[in-house]
């Protein structure tokens, strides 16, 4: 069973979708049948509304599911009602990316691109407030609370259960100087010290690489259950999009592929590290 409340509602929504398919049923059907409107339905099945453990025991009823299917989902519905910890930090972390924290703590494998800044799980604490506060409407003590959730998540890529982690980032996001040459300094020694532990793969896409496959940041999470789909998640500066489409999630893997295969093998792209951090130590 999928850890946190935000991947334990997820897999709870998709349960819900499948079994009302299965008995081939829409969600107005099912809602009248209910005494319930349809959007209610259509809500427990994207993860957009609270799902009550009596809900779901109403809906297992009407779709017939054994004693067994009933008390998972329910167990699921409780249990998807607690709070993660990125939670308590409040104001510091958006609901729309509060979303995602939940989900990368249970992800089994993160491919990401960047090509403005150093990924999230690399930042030192003085790069992410500098960047808070060059990027993000936020009062002083809610930026203290994102830098936080921030130094909290890179625990992730050390526990004993990392997830395979690869990212590639595009050269002037490393040569883009965020605060002053200090914290580029700092900011450069720890994404070499990230990439050296066994559940992180790192490759800069150089200048010289010429034109590459894609635009703009984007992030896939892969889950260790089968039953749990690829997400693509892409954020803005008020909100954010989560991919789940076959067809969507297929093309952002291809495009993946295809900026590894552009991008300075990993050797290669520790020595460019290496060489820019010479020049902040000058």
């Amino acid at each position: 069973m999928a850890g946190s409340p935000t991947a334990r509602r997820r897999r709870l929504s998709i349960e819900l979708k499948k079994l009302r398919e299965a008995n081939e049923l829409t969600c107005a059907q099912v809602g009248a049948a209910l005494d319930w409107s349809g959007s209610k339905v259509n809500r427990m099945e994207t993860g957009t509304g609270r799902v009550q453990p009596s809900d779901v025991e109403a809906l297992c009823r009407f779709y017939g599911v054994g004693d067994e299917l009933r008390e998972f989902l329910k167990g699921l519905a409780k249990q998807a009602k607690t709070k993660g910890w990125w939670q308590t930090h409040g104001s510091g972390v958006p609901t729309w990316f509060s979303i995602y924290i939940g989900l990368e703590q249970d992800a089994s494998t993160v491919r990401q691109y960047q090509n403005e800044f150093v990924p999230g799980l690399m930042q030192t604490p003085a790069y992410a407030t500098h960047l808070h506060r060059a990027t993000d409407q936020m009062f002083a003590e809610d930026i203290n609370r994102a830098v936080s959730v921030r130094m909290e998540r890179q625990a992730l890529l050390q526990s004993p259960g990392a997830p395979d982690t690869w990212f590639v980032v595009h050269e002037s996001a490393l040569r883009s100087v965020t605060g002053d040459r200090s914290v580029m300094r700092e900011q450069l020694e720890k994404v070499l010290e990230m990439a050296e532990l066994p559940s992180v793969t790192l490759q800069v896409l150089t200048f010289e690489a010429g034109p590459y496959p894609a635009t703009g940041t984007f992030t896939m999470l892969g889950f260790p259950d089968p039953e749990d789909p690829d997400i693509v998640y892409r954020d803005g500066i008020t909100d954010a999009i989560y991919l789940e489409g076959a067809e969507e999630v297929s093309a952002y893997a291809k495009a993946f592929d295809n900026l590894r295969a552009a991008a300075a093998s990993p050797h290669h792209s520790a020595r460019l590290i290496a060489t820019l951090l010479k020049d902040y130590t000058k």
